[in-house]
């Protein structure tokens, strides 16, 4: 049968008006397809493409009808239409038709980190169980390294060592890569929730007179409290000082702007030979583009909303959407067109796959194109 015949029958095979005979025809042409075909597909993946060569074919069968057709017959023929992307029509000049493939979803991201200990030696994270010992630190082995039953990590001091010669260049440093968070308590108990792609360096006991970690990216600090001992974050040119609270730092390499929110208490920020105190509901901002320390009242539920596994937007910008959804997605964004007054407000969930992140953002009247792992906006 040529092009056009097999065409007419499948439009009769949409308008419900296909003969005995010619359903044999049809039949006939699917199983020749499938004998030349040594292309197979697992069960799962009959069924996913089958619907889906439906939606893309002028095809509209009943459900009942599947069985009419041997099963062999549909998995190759679904396998030639679907695995190659192409189908031929039997002709003395070939033609080709082609069958979009199925955009493949981008999972979200999950807990993912690189422990790198003070020898160099770097710890994959994902491959250590839960209450396994992860490592022993100083010659006498004064701190122990775990990971607890919620697979965090935490630092267990020998209370027998002695700390006279413990090494004070002894740190450990715990990143994550694209897509990934992973959680710590460090030797003095404060709590550190570290974002995708960000890193924090600390001591693995803070034996001096204060306890001073670094970040680079982003991170939610619970700081254990100990008034002869601050705690101190550092992040470019920036210093941040603390006593005991909860605040959160927004610190990467690639953005203009440097972003401290407090939750509760209070710290001191220092930037250059600025300084300011925040109050609880304040968002500092520092960079090189200001003259002073800005200080303004933010929404601290929208700059803290990842660490609780939501993406939530106060009237943010779109690039910088776009920029989060890059670090947890893996992905690479393109501009088509001036977007620089489009605005957000509301959110969603990190665990949803990409296309349905998009879909709420649509809602803003911005248009997405994905091609592979790239993400075209339009305006």
């Amino acid at each position: 049968m040529d092009k056009t015949e097999i065409l007419a029958l499948l439009q009769k095979y949409q308008n419900g008006t296909l003969s005995n005979e010619d359903r044999d025809k049809l039949d006939a042409w699917y199983l020749n397809k499938a004998l030349n075909s040594d292309l197979q597909l697992s069960e799962n993946e009959i069924e996913s493409s089958y619907e889906y060569l439906k939606s893309k074919l002028p095809l509209h069968q009943e459900r009942k009808v599947i069985s009419l057709w041997p099963r062999a017959a549909v998995a190759a023929s679904i396998a030639l239409l679907l695995g190659t992307g192409i189908f031929y029509f039997t002709k003395s000049k070939q033609e080709v038709i082609q069958v979009a493939v199925k955009q493949k979803e981008i999972a979200p991201g999950g807990n993912r980190g690189i422990l790198t200990l003070s020898n160099g030696k770097q710890i994959i994270l994902a491959d250590i169980s839960a209450k396994d010992t992860i490592a022993s630190e100083g010659e006498e082995q004064e701190v122990t390294i775990k990971m607890n039953a919620d697979g965090v990590i935490t630092y267990i001091i020998n209370p027998d060592a002695d700390t006279s010669k413990n090494d004070v260049n002894s740190f450990n440093t715990l990143s994550t890569p694209t897509g990934g968070q992973y959680n710590i308590i460090l030797a003095d108990g404060t709590k550190v929730y570290l974002n995708t792609v960000s890193s924090i360096k600390y001591p693995t006991q803070f034996n001096g007179d204060k306890r001073i970690v670094e970040l680079e990216g982003e991170a939610y600090f619970e700081v254990a409290k100990n008034k002869n001992k601050p705690f101190i974050v550092k992040s470019g040119n920036q210093s941040i000082e603390v006593l005991g609270t909860h605040f959160n730092v927004h610190a990467y390499n690639n953005e203009a702007v440097t972003k401290t929110t407090l939750l509760e208490g209070s710290v001191a920020v220092a930037y250059k030979n600025q300084k300011a105190v925040l109050k609880p509901g304040e968002q500092s901002n520092v960079s090189d583009n200001f003259n002073k320390i800005a200080i303004r009242k933010v929404d601290t539920e929208a700059a803290i909303a990842w660490k609780n596994g939501r993406f939530k937007f106060d009237n943010a910008d779109l690039k910088t959407v776009m920029k989060q959804l890059e670090r947890w997605y893996g992905i690479k964004v393109e501009y088509r067109g001036d977007v620089s007054d489009v605005r957000f407000n509301g959110g969603t969930f990190m665990n949803k796959n990409l296309s349905e992140v998009l879909k709420v953002l649509e809602l803003s009247n911005i248009k997405f194109k994905v091609e592979g792992k790239t993400i075209i906006v339009y305006p």
